[in-house]
């Protein structure tokens, strides 16, 4: 009587199967050429095997095993570059850098900077500062037409009423009119780095701005 090849397949290998999900719940690549010699041992001989399913099988098995080599080498590459982002974070406390902000530390006899990128068609620059607590409005500053690109601005800590302003965190805004319309435009504040973050599964690794808070690593626009 003829053997059938797939009962037998089945049969013989499923010892090796059960070996496989007792180790590491993965069919190796020594575990699956043994299932495939029991394969060919005990085909049944008036239907062999055709060479088109043999090399569909280690194709197959091929581009599995391909696949998750790909997918360890670029878990091992991210964790390469976390460790070098970590590493350049850490060298940043002490430091001041350029990031996205609506707010900015005033220390006593200090300034608040930065900078914001001007459309070609804005007019009537304008910043104002305003007193994050409050909310009252302590300078506004006329800045005029300027070129578009970047540009620079600072607040030199005096109020409207010409006094020093109270250290602590201060909002920046920048309007502009576009196309007839007050527009609000991004500032990119200047702040001291006082800590670093590491990352988890739950947010990527941030550096801790004085008065700001944290911030994304990869948000830092200028290292000052």
């Amino acid at each position: 009587m003829a053997i059938n090849a797939l009962e037998t397949f089945k049969d013989l290998g499923l010892s090796t199967i059960e070996k496989a999900k007792k180790e590491d719940q993965s069919l190796q690549q020594e575990q699956f050429l043994e299932l495939l010699t029991t394969q060919l041992t005990h085909q049944d001989p008036l239907k062999p095997m055709e060479n088109g399913e043999f090399l569909g099988q280690m194709a197959q098995f091929s581009t599995v095993s391909g696949i998750q080599d790909l997918q360890a080498s670029f878990k091992d590459f991210a964790s390469s570059i976390s460790s070098d982002q970590a590493l350049q974070a850490a060298s940043l406390v002490g430091r001041y850098v350029s990031a996205p902000a609506t707010e900015g530390l005033l220390s006593a006899g200090g300034t608040i900077s930065g900078e914001f990128e001007l459309p070609s068609n804005a007019t009537e620059v304008n910043l104002k500062v305003t007193d994050s607590l409050s909310g009252e409005v302590v300078r506004s500053i006329d800045l005029g037409n300027q070129s578009a690109g970047d540009v620079a601005f600072a607040w030199d800590g005096m109020t409207a009423e010409g006094e020093f302003a109270d250290p602590g965190v201060y909002k920046v805004q920048v309007e502009a009119k576009i196309d007839g319309n007050n527009t609000v435009l991004q500032t990119q504040i200047k702040s001291k780095v006082e800590s670093v973050t590491m990352a988890n599964s739950n947010r990527g690794l941030q550096v801790n701005l004085a008065g700001i808070g944290p911030v994304n690593f990869n948000q830092i626009k200028q290292i000052l």
